[in-house]
């Protein structure tokens, strides 16, 4: 059987972390999730550009059900209507999230790695930078013609890379909209559902026929989809009630370590 016992073990590992994750920072978990998946499936016997394939369009995948835990958490508890404007970058997110699934599937492996590796330390080095929350001051005026382009390029990035956009869409609202980190990981959690359906449906779409894992449609794989979500949807929830009670200056920090972390690792700069 080509789902062993660690294999699996792996997976439940993944769901635990990605869950904690996405409530905690307001991300799909898909910069964990891909990377993970990916060096899972190698350890198995899967081609490195199919790993590839399948992580990412499983990835976006998971994202839905565990964003979603995480939304209705932070929905309760924000101060501030974040639905809002969730839904207006989100209903854009879902097209550009679509295009860029398809355009993914061609695209060198490698050329996605390194681009996924170069963004997140780019993202990581501003989040390190950036100033506290207080000094926020918002430099465009939230629209539908703002969130249309933003929610367009920001999806786009997402279906492209397997992630829910978080890691990008959370900048952008604290540098240009005057978010604090907080609200803008709870607008986060909102927008990503969407952006990840349209990624989500391209990759099933693309790889529909492609010789791939076992239970798989196209290429997500349902294996990987239930293992995962069973124990990422309830650390989603348990994360965005932590989000509250943590410092937003440690928040940010943290957030940005492990955008390193990953991104190094996606590089191949570390060893593990």
């Amino acid at each position: 059987m080509i789902f062993t016992t660690t294999y699996i073990l792996f997976l439940i590992g993944i769901g635990i972390i990605v869950g904690l994750a996405s409530g905690l920072l307001g991300v799909g978990g898909g910069f964990l999730m891909v990377p993970l998946q990916y060096f899972a499936l190698q350890t198995i016997g899967i081609p490195s550009d199919l790993a590839f394939r399948i992580a990412l369009g499983t990835s976006l995948t998971c994202i839905i059900p565990t964003s979603l835990s995480g939304a209705y958490t932070h929905v309760k508890e924000s101060k501030i209507d974040i639905l809002k404007p969730g839904i207006m970058f989100g209903v854009f997110g879902i097209i550009g999230g679509f295009i860029g699934g398809n355009i993914s599937t061609i695209i060198p492996t490698r050329a996605l790695e390194i681009l996924f590796g170069l963004l997140l330390i780019g993202i990581a080095i501003n989040m390190f930078l950036k100033k506290d929350d207080t000094e926020n001051e918002p430099k465009l005026k939230l629209n539908y013609l703002t969130a249309g382009i933003i929610g367009i390029v920001v999806g786009f990035f997402a279906g492209l890379l397997g992630i829910g956009g978080g890691v990008f869409i959370i900048p952008i609202l604290t540098m240009l909209f005057g978010f604090t980190m907080v609200e803008a990981i709870g607008t986060s959690t909102i927008f990503i559902p969407f952006s990840s359906i349209g990624g989500s449906i391209s990759y099933m779409l693309s790889g529909w026929g492609a010789n791939i894992l076992p239970y798989s449609i196209g290429y997500v794989n349902l294996v990987n989809f239930i293992l995962i979500i069973i124990f990422s949807i309830p650390m989603a929830h348990y994360g965005a009630k932590i989000a509250y009670k943590i410092n937003e200056k440690h928040l940010r920090i943290l957030f940005a370590i492990v955008l390193v972390i990953i991104s190094l690792k996606m590089l191949k700069i570390l060893p593990f």
